[in-house]
């Protein structure tokens, strides 16, 4: 999709949005190879300045990405970061858990810092799923309460407090409030119980199949189920369904049949596609630290199930690798550096949690956590980020493998790197760093 960081394309084909034969359009992947905080929001700001569409397929407002354009800071939490590009149709796809008032929120925000790149929400809202599980706030305050219930150390995990933990164990108990079930009726939405036509049609056919994704679960309902699990809970019915019922008319214009919507961009025009990833592989549900770990698949595999589109639309697959290693809350950090390096990282990489404002935990890169990634993404290419930041250190150190943490010293370059745009600008052992990289991970 640019000239930076592409590789050559699967099977021939072209990059990022060209079709191959039967199989329509694909589309470039963005996802983090370590903990998160790569830098994946500045990589897909580059993508998509010519991309047609941007897409988010997992997580929620707990993600935080950064983009910094013409000296203006924006932050994405729902949206996705390629929306800078007026001419992007975003989409948020049925993976994302949705806070309505937070991306509403978030859309005012940055429309009000654009200075008049953007008129109103409409432009950067553009496109919803109506298979996207809500987080309604009696939901959002039970992040505490499982703290406490389920794990000792939960308080301590690393969690944003939106309420993701709990709105993706609802979803996965078939008990979560969905965007479609909000705008098809609001006082069935709301009661306590009733009987719902789970078939509201005569003909079953393939464009009214959306209407199967109406569920029998009501608010009033749920947050009974929440008040007997938790006595000392206390849920102002009434008064969150009056705040949801505001957001009824203001999203249902951007709400569509996902599955369709994306069907018709995979095959129609040619189309340059990108999905950007939340979060990071090693905090994946699945393959993650666990359990210090997100609520969602934010590997490959989320892009298919937070879309709905099939595996083999899926083109180039971009792992964003910070040059150290940094990680949010307690868990696992082999190569952490609890002294000065540390100090240094975290001060001169500003590392400090976009959507928590907490300090991130930093350390040397470490090689054999970015090959498990690999391993379970198949990255076609990595984007290297954050360089400049070992600018002032006179040995690197990689880590090779984890039985007992081994570690090879490479010579620093003591020279800034701030103002290099081509790999061939930069000193001579940066590229070595670079290629040293390269060829560990078997990875352009």
């Amino acid at each position: 999709m640019s000239d930076s960081g592409s590789s050559e394309p699967r099977d021939g084909g072209a990059q990022g949005g060209s079709s191959r034969r039967g199989v329509g359009n694909t589309v470039t992947v963005v996802l983090g190879a370590q903990w998160g905080d790569e830098g994946k929001g500045k990589v897909v700001d580059l993508l998509a300045q010519d991309a047609d569409m941007v897409c988010r397929c997992q997580g929620g407002n707990n993600a935080g990405h950064t983009v910094v354009v013409d000296s203006v800071e924006y932050d994405f939490h729902l949206l996705p970061s390629g929306i800078i590009n007026p001419k992007v149709t975003a989409f948020i796809g049925n993976g994302v858990v949705i806070h309505l008032p937070g991306l509403f929120e978030e859309a005012e925000k940055n429309v009000r810092k654009g200075k008049g790149w953007c008129p109103s929400v409409h432009c950067l809202i553009k496109i919803v799923s109506n298979g996207g599980c809500l987080i309604v706030h009696l939901i959002k305050g039970l992040e505490g309460w499982e703290s406490r219930l389920i794990i000792s150390d939960r308080a301590h995990i690393g969690t944003t407090k939106k309420g993701i933990g709990p709105v993706y164990s609802a979803k996965a108990a078939r008990s979560g409030l969905r965007i479609c079930d909000l705008l098809a009726d609001f006082q069935q939405f709301s009661e306590r119980s009733g009987q719902i036509d789970l078939f509201p049609f005569k003909r079953h056919t393939i464009s009214n199949v959306s209407s199967l994704l109406m569920s029998p679960h009501r608010f009033k309902h749920l947050a009974s189920q929440y008040q007997s699990m938790y006595p000392s809970l206390e849920i102002d019915v009434d008064g969150e369904l009056e705040k949801l019922k505001t957001y009824v008319d203001r999203i249902k214009p951007m709400v569509r049949d996902g599955v369709f919507f994306m069907y018709e961009a995979l095959h129609g025009p040619s189309k340059k596609i990108l999905v950007e990833g939340a979060n990071a592989a090693l905090l994946d549900i699945d393959f993650g630290t666990y359990p210090f770990v997100t609520s969602s698949n934010c590997t490959v595999g989320g892009v298919c199930t937070g879309l709905g589109m099939p595996p083999q639309n899926v083109g180039e697959v971009f792992g964003v690798v910070k040059a150290y290693t940094t990680r949010v809350g307690i868990g696992a950090f082999p190569t952490e550096q609890k002294n000065d390096i540390g100090e240094l990282l975290q001060t001169r990489g500003k590392e400090v949690g976009v959507t928590t404002g907490r300090k991130r935990r930093c350390g040397w890169l470490d090689l054999v956590l970015i090959k498990y990634a690999h391993i379970i993404n198949g990255f076609t290419a990595l984007a290297l980020t954050k360089l400049d930041i070992l600018d002032v250190l006179p040995e690197i150190q990689e880590v090779l493998q984890k039985v007992e943490v081994q570690y090879e010293t490479l010579p620093g370059w003591n020279t800034d790197t701030s103002a290099a745009r081509t790999f061939d600008e930069l000193p001579e052992n940066a590229k070595k760093y670079v290629c040293f990289i390269e060829d560990r991970l078997d990875v352009p």
